[in-house]
């Protein structure tokens, strides 16, 4: 198996929990507690979540809800030792991949005004400021940015988004190694079959 065949974006089940918690407590300060994502998964129609893995190992994840036609980024990680490798925006196209399908018109989210690289991210991918959120944070107070997306369907999106791909899959492949010595807790059984989030 090539280094590029190991990574895969999937939709999250309840068995990624354990995984998911390593990387929510090694991301925020203020982590969701892993009753709150199995909620989110077996009780939020409006909730969508994927995992990325790679090597089989949960190594980042994240999550929409789709009201009416908007895609709301609810959360998104990607491991500290597996971050800069091209994960995130492979995790990112899979989560405007689902929103597109959920015919979602555009996407939105939050991120801390110091998350510079984060914004970068996101701007990327089309997200432009729209506005703040003062005092979002509750750790710190820190103001939250506001970012949305055009239209997902209008055709320069459409293109944005091929030619992100296109260059992420003409690029080199994500390395199965890490500074991560938490990171085999994240393992996934070979022959899991995780449930889909929401059907």
């Amino acid at each position: 198996m090539s280094a590029r065949a190991s990574l895969k974006v999937r939709p999250m089940g309840v068995g990624d929990l354990p995984g998911v918690q390593i990387i929510e407590h090694a991301s925020f300060s203020t982590p969701w507690p892993a009753h709150a994502y199995r909620q989110e998964l077996e009780g939020n129609r409006l909730a969508h979540y994927l995992v990325a893995t790679l090597n089989r190992a949960i190594v980042a994840y994240g999550g929409i809800w789709v009201m009416v036609d908007e895609a709301h980024i609810t959360t998104f990680a990607v491991h500290p030792g597996f971050r800069r490798r091209g994960i995130g925006e492979r995790l990112l196209l899979g989560l405007l991949d689902l929103s597109i399908a959920r015919l979602a018109r555009e996407a939105t989210l939050e991120v801390r005004l110091s998350n510079l690289a984060a914004r970068r991210l996101y701007e990327k991918y089309g997200f432009r400021p729209v506005g703040i959120r003062p005092r979002y944070y509750s750790d710190d107070g820190e103001d939250a940015l506001i970012m949305t997306t055009p239209p997902l369907a209008e055709p320069e999106m459409r293109d944005r988004i091929a030619e992100l791909r296109a260059a992420l899959d003409a690029g080199p492949a994500p390395s199965p190694t890490a500074d991560a010595s938490d990171i085999g807790d994240a393992m996934v059984p070979e022959d899991a079959e995780p449930s889909e989030a929401r059907s």
